[in-house]
C-alpha cells in the first residue's frame, strides 16, 4: 500500500469554508514588537509598505502570504492575497544578496547547500545574528527520507546581513519589510507561510539553459527538477498552490491536475559554442610590430566603454556560485580595419562565449595598424573582468 505524507503548507488546508481559522486574541504583532529590532523597524518601515500596497492596489494587511526563491536568478518574489479563494498577486521581488553552493537539493549538514523543495516558515527569530530572519522547516518530510540520516543539517533561515553558508540571505532593509509582512500574516491567522525553493525561474530561456547543462552534468537531478517545475507552472497558470505529498520513498507527489500545459513551457534552443564566422584570411599577412597600433572609433575611451556595456551583460550569465572572472578574447583588426575572428581563450561560458563573438563581430572599422607608412593586419588580445555587485 502506497503511503503519502501531506506537506503542510497550503493554505487551504488550514482554512474554513469562507475564510481563514479563527484568530485567537493574542495579538502576533503586538508580541513582536516587545523585541527591539523589529519595533524599530516596524516604526520605519509600516506607512512605507501600506503605500506600497495601495500603489499596486492591494489592501493592507495581507492576510496571505506565499514566497518562492529561485537560486540561479538570485530572486526570492512576495506573493499576497485576502482570502483563500483569490488568486496570489506579486508583490515584490528582492534580490538574493550571497550564494553558497550551487543547484540541487541539501543532503548533508555543512556542504553549504541551500535546500531545494517546499517549506514552510517555522521561526521568527526578531534577535538574530543577521537582523531579523525566519526559520524554514528544513527538513521537511521529503528531506528526512532522502537526505543523511544522521546529520541531514538544519538551521535553514531567511535573513538580512547579505553572508550566507547555505542560508537564504537578503538585505536587512529587505528582511525588515518580509518580516513585518510574513508578521502582519501571521497575526491575520496564517500559521504556515509556503516557502518554495526552485533551481531556477523556469519561464527563463536563459535560466533553462543553464539547468540543462547542469542535469547533463548532473542527470540524477533531472527527476527532482522536474517535480519542482511542475509546481511551479501550476501556480503560473492558476495563481494558486496545489496540493503536495511526499510519497514513502521521500518523493514529491500532486494530483493529476499539476501538469505543464505544452503552451506554457519556455522556447529551450540548443545553444552550441559558437564559432567565429568562417573568414578566409591568410595569417602571414599578420606583422609582430607595427609603428601605430588601430585605433577603435572614439579611441580608447570609446573601446573601454563597449568593454564595460559588455562586462555588465556578462554579469547577468555568471554561475551562481562564482563572483567574478577574467575573460581573453584574441581577434584580428585586417588593414581595412574590420574585426574578424575572434576567440575566447579562457574565462567564458559557452552561453558567454557567443555573446562575445557577436559583439567582436559587430564593431565598426577602426583605424588599421600602420607599419612603414602603410596599413597592415594585426592580431590583438584583450582581457575582460566579470564581477558582479
Amino acid at each position: 500500500m502506497i503511503r503519502f505524507v501531506v506537506l503542510l503548507m497550503l493554505t487551504s488546508v488550514f482554512c474554513k469554508a469562507g475564510g481563514q481559522t479563527a484568530v485567537s486574541d493574542f495579538n502576533f504583532v503586538s508580541y513582536q514588537r516587545s523585541f527591539p529590532v523589529f519595533n524599530e523597524a516596524l516604526k520605519r518601515k509600516e506607512d512605507t509598505l501600506i503605500k506600497q500596497f495601495e500603489e499596486k492596489k492591494l489592501v493592507w494587511p495581507a492576510k496571505y502570504i506565499y514566497i518562492r526563491s529561485f537560486k540561479y536568478d538570485s530572486q526570492l518574489e512576495v506573493w499576497v492575497k485576502q482570502d483563500v479563494h483569490d488568486a496570489y498577486k506579486l508583490f515584490k521581488t528582492y534580490k538574493i544578496c550571497a550564494l553558497a553552493g550551487t543547484l540541487g537539493p541539501k543532503r548533508l549538514a555543512g556542504d553549504f547547500q541551500v535546500p531545494e523543495g517546499f517549506y514552510y516558515v517555522n521561526e521568527f527569530n526578531p534577535h538574530s545574528n543577521y537582523h531579523l530572519s525566519l526559520g524554514l522547516n528544513y527538513p521537511n518530510a521529503s528531506d528526512k527520507m532522502l537526505s543523511d540520516s544522521l546529520q541531514p543539517g538544519g538551521d535553514i533561515y531567511i535573513h538580512g546581513s547579505c553572508v550566507t553558508t547555505g542560508c537564504i540571505p537578503i538585505t536587512d532593509t529587505q528582511i525588515e519589510e518580509l518580516y513585518i509582512l510574513a508578521s502582519q500574516a501571521k497575526n491575520e491567522g496564517q500559521d504556515f507561510i509556503p516557502v518554495h525553493i526552485f533551481p531556477v525561474a523556469f519561464k527563463s530561456p536563459r535560466s533553462n539553459y543553464y539547468l540543462t547543462m547542469y542535469e547533463k552534468d548532473f542527470p540524477e537531478y533531472k527527476k527532482m527538477a522536474e517535480k519542482l517545475k511542475q509546481v511551479y507552472y501550476y501556480f503560473e497558470k492558476h495563481k494558486n498552490l496545489p496540493i503536495i505529498m511526499v510519497g514513502e520513498k521521500g518523493e514529491y507527489v500532486f494530483g493529476d491536475d499539476v501538469t505543464i500545459a505544452e503552451d506554457a513551457k519556455p522556447e529551450v534552443k540548443t545553444v552550441k559554442k559558437k564559432e567565429a564566422t568562417p573568414v578566409k584570411f591568410d595569417e602571414s599577412e599578420l606583422m609582430n610590430s607595427v609603428n601605430k597600433l588601430p585605433v577603435f572609433p572614439g579611441g580608447a575611451e570609446a573601446f573601454q566603454q563597449f568593454l564595460d556595456e559588455l562586462s555588465k551583460q556578462l554579469v547577468t550569465m555568471l554561475p551562481p556560485d562564482t563572483k567574478k572572472t577574467f575573460i581573453t578574447v584574441e581577434y584580428i583588426i585586417t588593414k581595412e580595419g574590420k574585426t574578424i575572428l575572434p576567440k575566447v581563450l579562457r574565462g567564458a561560458s559557452n552561453e558567454m562565449n557567443n555573446l562575445i563573438i557577436e559583439k567582436f563581430e559587430s564593431l565598426p572599422t577602426w583605424s588599421p595598424a600602420i607599419r612603414l607608412e602603410k596599413p597592415i593586419a594585426i592580431k590583438l588580445k584583450q582581457t575582460i573582468y566579470v564581477e558582479a555587485d
